[in-house]
């Protein structure tokens, strides 16, 4: 069994790990709100010091021209595809930003290349701030699955499940999967977001979270049979408590917006998450860098996936609110400096 020190990647929110051919390519939020970068290693432990390629900038105007959040890198096919989310606006003092979804295409063997195109935004029915779409490809069927503001629902996001007739355009009406109803999902915000697939033996699962990205951050769990309708809503079961919290005793807050992976020996399933490792925070959380990329390993039992608790951190992390160089590498093994 490995043992996997923390954290992986530093300053990088949202992170997202694709084990591909044996390499492990790793994108996430960039802090500055402004890049989407990609990097790899053959090892999770390798990521930190790994050379980060920009392979898109936001555009100086117009509606993908600020908060480039929450990218993802995936392999349909035979091209590689980035889903990410941006916006126009600022926040308003009632308004969400006006986040859209938006897609990348490379036909490149190497997707660190500087070879990636514009597919452009992916149409919903409503047209309201949404985000933090994923896809996965279940027996033939690429779906995907994202958060969206319904004007007629109250809070900020619910979760949404389509089938696609391509990688950037939907093939069946939207249904809505989950909405913030528990108390956990409705702590500063009624937020259901981030959702991420993990299929293991005849279940599929979509982890999401909730609440605000401050300490209430949860992960909550989905579950429908494989080979069920995945549109249909009652094929899905909704776990009525959190599976992933804010563990103090660990120094853990925050845990959320995760993705899955294989073991170096695809023996085992890792969660891939980010958490802070203090509470304090001055001025909007948003703007704070230092939610770090994570790991932790999935056990599984009769009852399914048991996420456990968030882990310790075992190496530094930065102990002020600048953002780091990109370049980052020499940080990475160095001993562990407490706040």
């Amino acid at each position: 069994m490995i043992v996997y020190d923390n954290p992986i990647v530093l300053q990088r929110a949202d992170p997202w790990v694709l084990k591909y051919n044996g390499e492990y390519y790793f994108t996430g939020s960039h802090p500055s709100y402004e890049t989407i970068g990609i990097r790899h290693a053959n090892t999770l432990a390798g990521l930190q010091k790994a050379e980060e390629h920009v392979v898109w900038r936001k555009h100086e105007s117009g509606p993908m021209s600020r908060y480039i959040w929450a990218p993802e890198l995936h392999r349909i096919g035979r091209a590689w595809y980035i889903y990410f989310a941006a916006a126009e606006t600022d926040f308003g003092s009632q308004d969400l930003p006006t986040h859209r979804m938006y897609v990348l295409e490379s036909e490149a063997d190497d997707p660190t290349a500087d070879q990636w195109r514009e597919r452009g935004r992916i149409v919903t029915p409503i047209d309201s701030f949404a985000l933090d779409a994923t896809t996965e490809v279940i027996d033939g069927v690429q779906y995907l699955v994202w958060a969206q503001k319904d004007p007629e629902i109250p809070g900020n996001s619910n979760l949404y499940i389509a089938k696609m007739g391509n990688p950037w355009t939907l093939a069946s009406d939207p249904v809505m999967l989950s909405r913030p109803e528990y108390d956990w999902e409705c702590v500063d915000f009624k937020v259901n977001e981030g959702p991420a697939f993990l299929l293991h033996g005849d279940k599929v699962y979509i982890t999401y979270s909730a609440s605000g990205t401050g300490v209430p951050y949860a992960v909550g769990l989905l579950t429908a049979n494989r080979g069920s309708d995945l549109t249909d809503p009652g094929s899905w079961a909704k776990s009525p408590k959190p599976v992933f919290v804010t563990s103090q005793a660990n120094g853990q807050y925050g845990p959320g917006h995760n993705s899955f992976t294989k073991s170096e020996d695809d023996t085992e399933d890792l969660m891939i998450y980010h958490a802070r490792n203090y509470t304090h925070i001055d001025g909007d959380p948003l703007f704070d860098p230092n939610r770090h990329a994570r790991v932790g390993v999935v056990r599984w039992n009769e009852n399914g996936p048991d996420f456990g608790v968030p882990q310790p951190d075992t190496l530094w992390t930065p102990q002020t609110a600048t953002i780091l160089p990109d370049d980052g590498g020499p940080l990475a093994g160095t001993t562990l400096a407490k706040r």
